[in-house]
């Protein structure tokens, strides 16, 4: 943008002000929202609307001006012979493309068949003296995109539609969980251990109490602690955060939908998922049809379920049954000229292993809404052994279009088998392996003051809204996507 431009709205803003023209006023009154006034009847007098002017069509004795906002748009007629001549010159001399406006008029259909608001009257309600990108090429620079949201919101419908289904998706989820009787809470961003998952933290300094702590990487442990104390169905909307490698999937700060009940197992939870899935399909898109990667699919239809091993053996030949030891493991990977990617491989764990060949090999091909179950052990610190096989756990992830969704399990009750399990994990990351659990004692201590059984799931709004939308980036599901400092 040209300073010639933005000094030529400064004068134009002068002048307004010269013209005893109140170019920033406290408030204007709306009785109706743009998107709104477009199912108006015609001849519906009365209709006052405020906007944005995003286009301008000039005639000699007309204009045509679209306002906009985020939910829509409406088209106004400015007629010189119905305004006056003086509104009329002041619109066409002194107002441009961005500024806000509200207006008065009535309602009528254009010979086009496009509905429009007859202008009576209308108000200047603030300049802008920046110009907005080009209207027909819209914001072509995907960085510009993510570090001026705020332009990408104005300029392109596919952003607008996107973040206004994260917004009904949020409060669906809400009144799906609601309905079911969970209670929502809050419970603390910054803790001193990094459990609930398995992932690297961020870390910060608390001056007053001297002392390190990490931003959480989920609210699972204290949301176990309030069922510990007495609640039966808790969930949380968290922002949580994860300092891990950026990628078109993952993001280091997002918002988790995590929730427990107590009595319930992880086929429980199984049911409530697919439930509120629907619902949120539903509710959000008005269909459980879904098209990604060119495929039409229909989530009211039954979805698979698969073992862990069996997917693995499926998609690699590798029995992961027959390789107890995380180095015999990748031998075998290696044997079959299976290359996994990672800075240090040598040091991860059995599970971590095995969820990175998972990771490689099968997760990409499940598009279809599939339950992945009978996870390894070492790859669940926190959920409950299976009564069959105590080598697996009750857990099951939701897989669609290549990306888990939706984590759940059986959770683990039993402090004594917790403690062992954390120990283990402690050691790991003591010999290198960065993203293994911490120790947690303070949550040892809650688990020891007893727990009844309990199921619980955790899934990023994020992904989802990824997966039922069919994008190619998460950042273009978060309204302000975080990006390095210029």
């Amino acid at each position: 943008m040209s300073y010639e431009q933005t000094a030529q709205r400064k004068e134009k803003l002068e002048t307004l002000r010269n013209e005893g023209i109140q170019v920033y006023p406290e408030r204007f009154s709306v009785n109706y929202e743009l998107y709104e006034a477009t199912m108006l009847p015609d001849g519906t007098s009365g209709v006052r609307v405020a906007g944005r002017i995003i286009s301008v069509r000039n005639f000699s004795k007309l204009i045509f001006i679209t306002l906009s906002d985020i939910q829509g748009n409406l088209q106004l007629l400015l007629k010189k012979d119905e305004i006056g001549e003086e509104s009329f010159t002041q619109f066409h001399h002194l107002l441009d493309i961005g500024d806000f406006i509200g207006v008065e008029g009535s309602m009528y259909t254009t010979k086009t068949n496009e509905k429009t608001l007859r202008m009576e009257s209308y108000v200047f309600l603030g300049k802008a003296l920046r110009t907005l990108p080009e209207k027909w090429h819209g914001i072509n620079n995907v960085e510009l995109r993510y570090r001026q949201r705020y332009l990408d919101l104005i300029m392109t419908k596919e952003t607008q539609n996107r973040l206004l289904v994260r917004t009904k998706m949020v409060r669906a989820i809400r009144n799906f969980l609601e309905n079911q009787n969970f209670l929502e809470v809050e419970t603390p961003v910054l803790q001193h251990t990094s459990s609930g998952a398995i992932a690297k933290p961020f870390s910060t300094y608390h001056n007053s109490l001297e002392t390190e702590l990490n931003l959480r990487i989920a609210p699972e442990t204290y949301l176990k602690r309030l069922i510990v104390g007495g609640f039966t169905k808790v969930f949380e909307i968290a922002k949580c955060f994860r300092n891990e490698g950026i990628s078109p999937q993952h993001l280091q700060e997002f918002t988790m939908v995590e929730g427990y009940a107590a009595y319930w197992n992880y086929e429980d939870t199984m049911n409530l998922m697919r439930e509120m899935i629907l619902y949120i399909l539903e509710e959000t898109l008005h269909t459980t049809t879904v098209t990604m990667q060119g495929q039409t699919i229909d989530f009211s239809l039954e979805w698979e379920i698969i073992s862990f091993r069996n997917l693995i053996l499926q998609d690699t030949g590798i029995d992961i049954d027959l390789f107890q030891d995380a180095k015999d493991l990748y031998q075998e990977t290696k044997r079959r000229n299976i290359h996994l990617e990672h800075s240090d491989i040598q040091s991860l764990g059995r599970g971590n292993l095995i969820d990175l060949l998972y990771k490689k090999m099968c997760r990409p091909h499940l598009v279809k809404p599939t339950f992945l179950v009978q996870h390894p052990i070492d790859l669940s610190p926190l959920a409950r052994a299976n009564d069959a096989n105590p080598t697996l756990t009750d857990r099951f992830q939701l897989v669609v279009n290549g990306a888990e969704i939706i984590n759940a399990y059986s959770e683990l009750v039993d402090p004594l088998e917790q403690r062992k399990r954390l120990e283990d994990q402690a050691f790991l990351k003591s010999n290198g392996d960065s993203e293994a659990m911490e120790m947690d004692d303070d949550y040892l201590i809650a688990m020891e003051y007893g727990m009844p059984p309990i199921s619980g799931w955790g899934f990023g709004i994020e992904r989802l809204l990824m997966v039922l939308t069919d994008c190619e980036t998460i950042k273009d599901c978060v309204l302000f996507p975080l990006t390095k400092k210029l």
